[in-house]
């Protein structure tokens, strides 16, 4: 398992030298998964450590306060996915009134020099840093002839129409509910991982058991959805489920409650991953609980449907039985 820190200090984490990728990684989708690549290979070939460098939180939510931005991936599931992406370190940087205030050669001194020991730095296209995104690419590499380390710059990454993936236009995609948009961009379903929690068991009252999984940041979807889960033991098993406050029964925080097709097991405290195959309809509010219940039938039978090789539903529309 790759290493992982949320500070740096005086004395460099990797005093033979590293190789660092800066990024939020929100999403981690193909055009970040391009960058981390080609620092990992870079890393091998100069025998040093491939270092994946974010933050936590992410920078546009600390400027976002009290109306946070919409984001792609928890921190945990963010931190797993760039493991996964082959580097030998993961840093979370706490994104704080400190870090926001440093100047851009200041944050390069401090983390990339100092605390990291860089030799080459590996950034995206658009990447900016330091006080209000004063430094941009050509500062960096100026930064970089001072210290002695090099700057790479990732190719941009585009999709089938020729248009650059980015965080920015996942986020569209899903709150539009073009999973498959998404996907592409992503490389693989989008996804929400989490430990099972109770809940009030209203859904195995209804015959409709879920298991619950909270969801503590704003996501870029919400509605009923036709999944599949992966985890305990199950891989890619079908079912569907709900995003949402649940209005019908008094609303709450935020939950994603996933009702397995045919699955009698005990998931509570177990980890699971939810990936959203495609968007069925929006959350919304019914008159009783027999309504409720009616078009819970509809959505398991459209989304048994779908993941059979069925064609998806139309997003935003209420199904009918007609």
């Amino acid at each position: 398992m790759s290493r992982w820190f949320r500070e740096v200090g005086d004395v460099s984490r990797f005093p033979a030298g590293s190789v660092v990728a800066i990024g939020a990684f929100d999403g981690v989708h193909r055009g970040h998964l391009s960058l981390l690549a080609g620092a990992s290979a870079r890393a091998r070939q100069r025998g040093l450590s491939a270092v994946a460098l974010s933050f936590e939180p992410l920078p546009r939510e600390f400027f976002a306060r009290g109306e946070p931005p919409a984001r792609l991936t928890p921190a945990r599931m963010r931190y797993q996915m760039l493991c996964q992406a082959g580097v030998d370190a993961v840093g979370l940087l706490r994104f704080n009134q400190a870090l926001a205030s440093e100047s851009a050669a200041g944050f390069v001194e401090r983390v990339l020099v100092r605390g990291l020991s860089a030799r080459l730095v590996c950034v995206g296209p658009q990447f900016r840093f330091g006080h209000q995104r004063s430094g941009d690419i050509a500062l960096l590499r100026q930064l970089g002839t001072k210290h002695g380390f090099d700057v790479d710059v990732a190719d941009t990454v585009v999709d089938g129409a020729g248009q650059r993936i980015g965080a920015t236009a996942i986020r569209q995609a899903l709150a539009a509910g073009d999973l498959a948009a998404a996907q592409a961009a992503l490389g693989r379903p989008y996804a929400l991982a989490g430990r099972v929690i109770h809940g009030k068991r209203l859904g195995r009252e209804l015959g409709y058991p879920t298991a619950n999984l909270a969801v503590r940041f704003k996501p870029a979807l919400q509605g009923i959805f036709a999944v599949r889960v992966t985890g305990a033991g199950l891989q890619d098993y079908p079912g569907v489920a709900s995003l949402g406050t649940r209005p019908t029964v008094g609303g709450g925080p935020l939950v994603l409650e996933a009702h397995l097709f045919d699955y009698a097991g005990d998931l509570y405290g177990q980890r699971l991953r939810v990936d959203f195959i495609a968007r069925l309809r929006s959350e919304e509010r019914f008159d009783n609980l027999a309504d409720l219940v009616a078009q819970m039938d509809i959505d398991a039978r459209r989304a048994r449907e779908l993941l059979a090789g069925g064609r998806p539903a139309p997003n935003d529309a209420r199904l009918t039985t007609d």
